[in-house]
């Protein structure tokens, strides 16, 4: 059973969190003491019925104030899919929140309030999906009861928002309208809007296809050197770590980074039984042909398409921290398991978010997203955003508190 990871993003009072809620509750994904908790609370809906946001909003001030403020994450399956949820906050000064559980994700629903339609934060986290280049980008056009159920309304906002998606290259778009508060178009079909003749938002996600663009690579970073070293096991010698895109396979020629050493995999283990071939996403333990001094942080590749190892490249970055990013500050880049100290050598500029307009000669602050070029002390090994995502990712480190000030993928080299 395959696992679906997407994320739930929108404006503040959109309806995330109830959409969410009223996907578990109507699934019957609820445990029997959760379903009592929420029973008893004190937020109610306007007509009396249980508020599900409450299933999601797990911090004492979300509850209070009835807002999402941290990346909450839910687990549910079916008996087609096994889903993991992120419910990401609404407000713009949670943005860094947002990327952090979209960074995870393959699909993101947005959120679209039926009575207000495309808004600045619409343009926002579309443009957010276009820069992680999510796979899927689902529109929710909700509250639909708010309006009447008028399929006017939602011809036009699904036309807003197809020219928004045109000029930021988005591709791959659907739309569902419902009402998160009722349960239209959720998990059954709405008899309430029989105007429209596609799938139930359950049954799209237990549908939908997460084309992966074929790249015909994998990267698989080391995570441990295993070598119990013990009178049966004198000799064994594995690499664990996880696998990055598919194709990894007995027989392979690979080259270990950044050391530029080629080998051949021998053999590829998983829970003590092995296997020819490993898929995106298992976690194993690769064995080479040949003794090479690998060391947790090395990434092993396919010699036919490796990665890149540089130290001068350009990425764009969410900066996190209250300070704004400093240019004689040395900071600590981590990608996968491997810390590199580096120094931003330019800002070229950051993005408006909501005009996708570039803006020079300015400081990257809390939330921004911008470009920068990055010096590094010695070879990285990465793959740029467009080619290989999984592998162009990466968090900027303060080592002054120890604290994860950014966010990055790479998109070129300098």
């Amino acid at each position: 059973m395959n696992i679906l990871k997407f994320i739930t993003a929108g404006s503040v009072d959109d309806g995330k969190s109830t959409l969410i809620g009223r996907l578990l509750y109507d699934t019957n994904s609820i445990l029997d003491d959760q379903l009592e908790a929420i029973q008893k609370a004190n937020r109610k809906n306007n007509d009396g019925t249980v508020d599900l946001a409450i299933l999601t909003d797990g911090l004492k001030a979300e509850r209070e104030q009835g807002i999402t403020i941290d990346v909450a994450y839910k687990y549910f399956q079916t008996e087609k899919r096994k889903f993991i949820i992120a419910d990401a906050p609404g407000h713009i000064q949670y943005t860094r929140n947002m990327i952090t559980g979209a960074s995870n994700s393959e699909l993101i629903i947005i959120l679209i309030d039926a009575r207000k339609g495309v808004i600045e934060q619409t343009k926002r986290h579309s443009f957010l999906a276009k820069l992680l280049s999510l796979k899927k980008v689902l529109v929710c056009v909700n509250k639909m009861d708010m309006v009447g159920f008028d399929p006017f309304v939602y011809e036009k906002i699904k036309t807003d928002y197809l020219a928004l998606a045109d000029r930021l290259g988005l591709e791959n778009v659907d739309f569902i309208p419902v009402s998160a508060l009722k349960g239209d178009n959720i998990v059954n079909r709405s008899d309430r809007m029989t105007w429209y003749d596609g799938l139930s938002l359950l049954d799209y996600l237990e549908t939908v296809n997460i084309a992966d663009k074929k790249s015909h690579s994998w990267r698989f970073p080391v995570q441990w050197v295993v070598r119990p070293q013990t009178d049966d096991l004198h000799d064994y010698r594995g690499y664990a770590g996880r696998v990055l895109g598919d194709g990894l396979k007995t027989g392979d020629e690979v080259v270990v980074l950044p050391s530029g050493v080629r080998s051949r995999i021998a053999r590829v283990e998983l829970a003590e039984q092995t296997l020819d071939q490993a898929e995106n996403g298992q976690s194993v333990i690769v064995h080479l042909t040949d003794d090479i001094d690998i060391s947790r942080g090395d990434i092993i590749a396919n010699a036919g398409h490796p990665p890149l190892a540089e130290r001068n490249f350009e990425v764009n970055i969410c900066w996190f921290d209250n300070k704004p990013l400093d240019k004689n500050q040395v900071y600590l880049l981590q990608n996968h398991t491997t810390v590199t100290k580096i120094k931003v050598a330019d800002i070229h500029y950051k993005f408006d978010v909501n005009t996708q307009e570039k803006q020079y000669d300015t400081d990257i602050q809390l939330n921004d997203i911008g470009k920068i070029e990055i010096k590094a002390a010695g070879e990285v090994v990465f793959d740029l955003n467009r080619d290989f995502p999984e592998n162009s990712q990466g968090i900027l480190i303060d080592p002054r508190t120890n604290l994860t000030v950014g966010a990055l993928m790479v998109d070129n080299v300098a």
